[in-house]
């Protein structure tokens, strides 16, 4: 038999990636409890913010302080979450629009599963709060989910 010949194999990247003045303000706003979006040169606010504007790829840095409370635009159920997911009961993903923002973010939605006769149950159009995060370091998770909130929709 021929001899096999092997060399060991790290796979490694041994470099820090800054976040960026951007993203950075974004996270450490979080780890305050505070939600940063930024203008777009359009006018809209975009969460979570961006370096670059989508429509002109144009430098952003006006952040815009938004409300822990939104709107759910979209979203998938979950009946039976996998080991590590955010939840250990069955919960929704869900795009949110924040107060004040014109695009949505990605989250975990804690709330009922989907019934009509239930006004907190998940659905379209659901309004929801920030459920922060007990400790909190400058991450997204410092978002623990969110929540059914308990008022009425924003003109």
């Amino acid at each position: 038999m021929p001899e096999v010949l092997s060399a060991p194999l790290i796979v490694e990247f041994p470099f820090t990636r800054s976040t960026g003045p951007v993203i950075g303000a974004f996270l450490t706003g979080l780890r305050e409890r505070v939600v940063l979006g930024i203008r777009g040169s359009d006018g809209r606010v975009l969460c979570p913010p961006a370096e670059y504007d989508p429509v002109d790829a144009a430098e952003l840095s006006e952040l815009v302080r938004l409300p822990d409370t939104g709107t759910v635009t979209a979203w998938a159920w979950n009946p039976h979450p996998r080991p590590h997911q955010p939840l250990a009961t069955p919960f929704a993903w869900a795009l949110v629009r924040l107060d004040g923002a014109d695009t949505a973010l990605l989250h975990v939605l804690d709330a009922p599963p989907p019934d009509p006769d239930d006004p907190r149950a998940t659905r379209t159009g659901l309004r929801v709060r920030i459920r922060w995060a007990e400790e909190r370091s400058g991450a997204i998770t410092d978002i623990a989910c969110f929540e059914p909130a308990a008022e009425e929709p924003q003109p």
